[in-house]
């Protein structure tokens, strides 16, 4: 059984009790204290996957206002299903750390997550999936709200990567990066159905608008895979830049953005068309993870091998500032956001 464990003792007045454990439930979440989401996002999170920390950026200023220490590796994050907790996977911490979103409080962790390298919700929130890169596992949880239950470990060679989900959560998308496949998932079964060769080393993953297709970020060469996903065939490959690694969707349902980690360059693609229309060029090396302000203007994104953070404008696509983190930084996340769309 995993048990919640408390970092702080909170005062009860301040944010109410932890939520009894359940026995039946191997997994349980502290109730987080209600705090408003402002309007605008106050403060960037930013996790430093080689220094075991996370540096909280106050937007306005674009400073660093403190850099906290947290578990080995935090490569990824994630909202739990109400917004109220961010889920932050350390991969060799074995460890999913909780923090607040608004303001960076860390609130506790769940121990005993073996290798947790990326993870995410299902989109009708019933399944939970956490990627061990290093151990070559899949781990699938079923989740109920913040309970989650271990379902099935699937062992799933080699490297496996990022996720994407059909939009009836009946099936996971899982790139496998070290043996260059594409891997689906039937989530009812916990059974891997098929497997597929796609480029050299997959990383991102990206459905289009109607279940279409699947993008794949294709990061041992220079281009994004187009998946026809139900006749397991490519479609075609939109060439973007070398290294192209993650997807950030614009939010307007048309276009997604895609990060090229050699090149130092920002795709923009068009979901429609499956062409690219134009690069963001310019940048530190190593650009990764991205989010988007609720605007829709400015975007957030980590270089990896720059120790920065970059702001960009997005309507002229160009980057305005840089701000300079921790070792390696990855995951990058604020509340609110634009539409994950």
């Amino acid at each position: 059984m995993y048990t919640f464990r408390q970092l702080y003792r909170f005062p009860e007045l301040a944010l109410g009790t932890l939520l009894a454990l359940i026995t039946c439930s191997p997994l349980i979440f502290a109730q987080t204290p209600t705090i408003p989401t402002p309007a605008e996002p106050k403060i960037a999170i930013v996790l430093n996957s080689a220094e075991a920390s996370v540096s909280l950026i106050d937007m306005q200023t674009r400073k660093v206002i403190k850099t906290t220490p947290v578990g080995k590796e935090p490569h990824h994050l994630m909202l739990t299903p109400d917004q109220k907790t961010l889920l932050i996977a350390n991969a060799a911490g074995n460890d999913v750390q909780l923090m607040n979103p608004v303001n960076g409080e860390l609130l506790g962790k769940i121990p005993e997550i073996i290798d947790p390298y990326q993870i995410g919700y299902s989109p009708n929130h019933k399944w939970f999936i956490a990627n061990g890169n290093r151990l070559d596992r899949v781990d699938i949880y079923a989740a109920d709200g913040a309970n989650l239950k271990l379902a099935k470990s699937i062992k799933l060679a080699k490297t496996p990567s990022h996720i994407a989900y059909t939009s009836d959560s009946k099936t996971a998308f899982i790139t496998l990066q070290d043996s260059s496949e594409l891997a689906a998932i039937d989530l009812a079964t916990q059974t891997v159905i098929w497997k597929m060769p796609t480029g050299n080393t997959p990383a991102g993953l990206w459905m289009t608008p109607g279940d279409q297709y699947l993008l794949v970020g294709i990061t041992g060469e220079d281009n994004v895979q187009v998946i026809d996903w139900k006749n397991r065939k490519e479609v075609k490959r939109i060439f973007t830049g070398k290294g192209a690694h993650n997807f950030r969707p614009l939010g307007d349902k048309k276009h997604v953005f895609l990060s090229n980690r050699v090149a130092a360059t920002i795709s923009l693609l068009n979901m429609q068309t499956l062409e690219k229309e134009g690069d963001i060029t310019g940048l530190p090396s190593g650009p990764d993870d991205m989010e988007i302000t609720p605007d829709g203007k400015t975007m957030w994104v980590t270089f990896r091998f720059a120790k920065k953070v970059g702001v960009i404008d997005i309507p002229s696509m160009k980057l305005i500032a840089t701000i300079p983190v921790g070792k390696s930084p990855h995951g990058v996340f604020f509340t609110p956001r634009a539409a994950w769309e």
